[in-house]
């Protein structure tokens, strides 16, 4: 094994904790902020429909966050589609619209960092 193939997987080490770190703070803020989340989103159809997820456990509150993110983070697909009133994307506190698309950058770049280094250790550029 050379040198940067272990460079290369205590970064992946590095990116796993990260990700869990995210996982970790996903899940506070559904146990902490999920309802009030709930109620700004009350008329959005894509979240009421997974609104039932809150109570399957922590899988089902993460996947729900998971949702909430997404959609906060990528309005203009789910507004455009129907899914998602403008009232209540407009009337979401600033400081939860922020933690979320925080939330959903930060997962998104880690997953493209973890690819990026999977590809390079497999295919020996280094």
């Amino acid at each position: 094994m050379s040198s940067a193939d272990i460079v290369i997987g205590y970064l992946c080490g590095v990116v796993i904790i990260c990700l869990f770190m995210c996982i970790g703070i996903a899940l506070h803020m559904a146990h902490t902020k999920m309802e009030l989340m709930l109620g700004y989103l009350k008329n959005c159809t894509a979240i009421m429909v997974r609104a039932p997820l809150k109570n399957g456990g922590p899988w089902g509150r993460l996947l729900l966050i998971g949702s909430i993110s997404g959609i906060i983070t990528f309005p203009s697909f789910y507004l455009g589609r129907g899914e998602l009133s403008k009232d209540d994307l407009i009337n979401f506190p600033a400081h939860l619209k922020r933690k979320l698309v925080l939330l959903q950058w930060c997962i998104i770049s880690l997953m493209s960092c973890m690819v990026l280094l999977v590809v390079i250790g497999k295919s020996g550029m280094f």
